[in-house]
């Protein structure tokens, strides 16, 4: 079972920038999708970025343009850097991988809170 560990959420005013990391404990080629989620306060968990391997980085559409997803193979980490921040970006991240077999492993999500 992969272990996943991000960081980088924190407390930022609105139009801020935060860089969020998800450093995996094996080799990110083994993993088919990575991805970024989010999940605010009575509201679902919902994707915010992933790519898969072999085709591009697919974003929600409320963070096109604001928010960049990002890999360094040689120390198993991806990134999420966001910038231009909003209010309602408000909400736990986590990072996720599936493998070729469809398992999934979650990170322990770390909260981003964006203030007016």
């Amino acid at each position: 079972q992969v272990q996943l560990v991000e960081s980088g959420g924190g407390l930022v005013q609105a139009g801020g920038s935060l860089r969020l990391s998800c450093a995996a404990s094996g080799s990110l080629s083994n993993f088919r999708v990575l991805g970024w989620h989010r999940q605010a306060p009575g509201n679902q968990r919902e994707l915010v970025a992933s790519v898969t391997s072999g085709l591009g980085v697919v974003y929600a559409e409320s963070v096109k343009g604001r928010f960049t997803f990002s890999r360094d193979d040689a120390s198993n980490t991806f990134y999420l850097q966001m910038n231009n921040l909003k209010p309602e970006d408000t909400a736990v991240y986590s990072c996720s991988v599936r493998n070729r077999w469809l398992q999934t492993s979650w990170g322990q999500g770390t909260q981003v809170t964006v203030s007016l």
